[in-house]
């Protein structure tokens, strides 16, 4: 039967609605910046963009600061630029090539599939003639104070190499378990450092390879972050409970006790300076840098949960007159100490708006003082601020709703991006849409927070996709994420609305930027998975909309929001009528007994619960359409995640749909697969959704 000319003119007007505007390769061909760092002394700046997958170093300085590219790397093959950092003489900039850093294997990474196995390198560029030395294989470069000697952990052991290259790198001393977080003396004679060993960790001093390491207060405890003196007589550092104990309570919600010490480098002789308050709040800070611990002018400055909001505090070297100061409702993260240690900048997510919540801004504070002063305003974001040698100038990576990332000077208030000229002309800066912040309930009266993403033309009866991140301790915002992986799907979430989707992008319940009980809440992940309750009614939620085919919601989402994805499709698949598993861990059942001794007393009803909050137990009642997505050298969520939910589909007979991508990892390495990535994600959900 012919179709009627109504029925061809609703079909031209839809395609005329659900035109694309962009294509998702030129959504993503932003220069994405990271590893923003400032020289030791004077203006020069540097950062790493990956452009379309290739990745360089760029430079900028004082007075025009334009950026200038230093480093030629051309293809899209999967490696990484991490540990920036300039010499103290300005001369030399140490970076490492290679390496999947967001993994908890951070080694090699083969994405390209390369015949000849690529390397992770440190390596050191002559900022004037731009060469480039290879100075061994490893991670973490340091440089010394005299820019001399670069040192850096390969496979636990510390080794050092001249910086200009004229020699090759040679162990710089042995000490039994893996050694890690290095520090030059302010006269660069001696490296402290940290020696984990297992169950334990020690504080250690090297200075020659004739004279013994010294062991600063060994005990029976895991001893980190240690931070010298600024006259490096004496180091500060955070105890911690050794490992290993009677079988405790797997359920029960425990204090993770912590204190910061000090100790006299010359006599050995130190002391105990703060014992964290004895509350699940108090507990060791689970926020980027732990405890952030730095010796600043006269006063020790940390980071702590302690009043349910992650705050900075300092106080006295001798551990008197401990006072906050950044007191407020808000998340502190993103923090550095000027080099005259008197000034903190860092991020915040507060500002003259109400919705700053879901944004971040820069301030500044004094280390003995709470005199808070913000830096930056409006409706963008900021983060990852740095502070100039010179102490002169502060900058920042800066987005908005539109804009991509790009490194900033911050000059009274106001943004001078660095590098905007790299945006290619192609990049559809005006079709992207400014998101909405918005707020609901669960079911349990938990607040859920949230972006909207609306089509700039709105028709009635259009489908909705929920959106749900990964961690899951991350903060998606009301504009371009500073973090590389969201940053992909703030770009997905805007070609999904320009296709006539409306996404809610979901902040559920253990994320940041809420406070500790919303950050640690009970009974979440293995233990229940009552975060789901967020995901549930952020469906519900946009069902009730106007113009929302509230038959028409769907799902995706990444890793933990993998997972989440996963839970919606098996408990509920009348209300997700279609969803994308994007490396998700489906099981959560592991076995939690230890070898010689007894087992939990609640190991029964934790085996229990884990059951109930995996995916793979609601298979039966999963009937929505389902796409699979995985890198097989996922060094996050193991592939067999999805091997597993796979066959078991199989077997069950239900069909569905899949994207295996050999040799890269839980980032997408390659920018390749990035895109290929999405476009299997928009396709998807395109013809699960927009299509009868």
């Amino acid at each position: 039967m012919k179709p009627s000319l109504f029925t061809l003119l609703l079909l031209i007007l839809s395609s005329c609605i659900f035109a694309q505007s962009f294509s998702i390769q030129s959504v993503l061909s932003y220069p994405f910046p990271t590893q923003l760092v400032a020289a030791p002394a004077g203006s020069k700046i540097a950062w790493a963009a990956n452009e379309q997958g290739k990745r360089n170093i760029y430079l900028a300085e004082a007075p025009t600061y334009e950026a200038v590219k230093l480093t030629d790397y051309n293809d899209d093959d999967g490696q990484e630029l991490t540990s920036l950092s300039i010499s103290a003489d300005a001369n030399w900039l140490v970076f490492v090539r290679g390496g999947d850093h967001g993994g908890r294997d951070g080694g090699p990474v083969n994405a390209s599939s390369a015949p000849i196995a690529p390397k992770m390198q440190v390596l050191a560029l002559n900022i004037k003639d731009r060469s480039i030395k290879v100075l061994g294989e490893g991670d973490h470069p340091l440089i010394s104070p005299d820019s001399k000697t670069v040192i850096f952990d390969n496979a636990g052991q510390i080794k050092s190499a001249p910086l200009d290259g004229s020699s090759t790198a040679t162990s710089l001393f042995y000490a039994k378990g893996t050694n890690s977080n290095y520090k030059w003396s302010p006269d660069g004679k001696k490296l402290v450092f940290v020696c984990n060993r297992a169950d334990h960790s020690y504080i250690g001093i090297f200075v020659d390879q004739k004279t013994p390491i010294q062991w600063l207060l060994p005990a029976f405890s895991r001893d980190v972050t240690p931070t010298w003196s600024p006259d490096g007589n004496e180091i500060a550092f955070v105890r911690l409970p050794c490992l290993g104990s009677e079988t405790d309570s797997i359920l029960a919600r425990k204090h993770q006790p912590w204190a910061i010490w000090k100790v006299n480098v010359n006599t050995g002789k130190g002391q105990q300076l703060y014992k964290a308050p004895e509350t699940i709040r108090g507990s060791f800070p689970a926020m980027e840098g732990g405890a952030n611990l730095m010796w600043a002018n006269g006063r020790i400055v940390f980071t702590s949960y302690q009043d349910g909001w992650p705050h900075l505090y300092s106080m006295n070297t001798d551990g008197t007159d401990q006072k906050i100061l950044t007191p407020g409702n808000f998340t502190v993260e993103n923090i550095e100490l000027s080099n005259d240690k008197k000034t903190l900048v860092f991020a915040a997510n507060t500002g003259k708006n109400m919705d700053d919540l879901d944004r971040r801004h820069i301030y500044r504070v004094s280390v003995e003082q709470a005199d808070m002063e913000l830096l930056t305003l409006g409706k963008g974001i900021e983060a990852y601020p740095v502070i100039s040698g010179d102490n002169k100038n502060i900058f920042c990576l800066s987005s908005n709703a539109r804009q991509p990332l790009l490194p900033a000077l911050i000059n009274h208030g106001k943004l001078k991006l660095i590098g905007s000229e790299l945006i290619p002309k192609d990049f559809p800066l005006n079709a992207m849409v400014t998101p909405e912040h918005v707020a609901f309930k669960a079911m349990d009266g938990n607040m859920v927070y949230g972006q909207l993403f609306s089509p700039k033309k709105i028709v009635k009866n259009h489908p909705a996709i929920v959106y749900v991140h990964g961690g899951p301790q991350r903060q998606m915002l009301l504009g371009w994420n500073p973090m590389d992986y969201y940053a992909i799907d703030y770009a997905l979430n805007q070609y999904l609305v320009s296709m006539g989707f409306t996404v809610l992008s979901v902040n559920y319940r253990l994320g940041l930027g809420y406070g500790y009980d919303f950050h640690k809440p009970l009974n979440a992940g293995a233990q229940g998975a009552s975060e789901y309750q967020d995901i549930k009614a952020a469906g519900e939620w946009l069902m009730k909309q106007p113009n929302i085919n509230p038959e028409k919601i769907g799902i995706y989402g990444g890793s933990y929001g993998g997972y989440l994805t996963a839970l919606a499709l098996g408990k509920d698949s009348k209300l997700f009528a279609a969803g994308v598993d994007i490396h998700g861990v489906n099981n959560r059942f592991g076995n939690n007994s230890i070898a010689g001794k007894a087992p939990a007393p609640d190991a029964n009803l934790a085996e229990k619960i884990a059951i109930e909050s995996s995916p793979i137990t609601y298979i039966n009642t999963w009937t929505s359409p389902t796409l699979i997505i995985h890198a097989d050298d996922d060094r996050n969520v193991a592939f067999s995640q999805s091997v597993d939910l796979a066959k078991r589909f199989e077997e069950k007979k239900f069909e569905f749909e899949s994207l295996v991508i050999p040799d890269d990892t839980h980032h997408w390495m390659k920018f390749s697969n990035g895109v290929k990535v999405s476009e299997a994600t928009a396709d998807f959900l395109k013809r699960k959704l927009l299509k009868d």
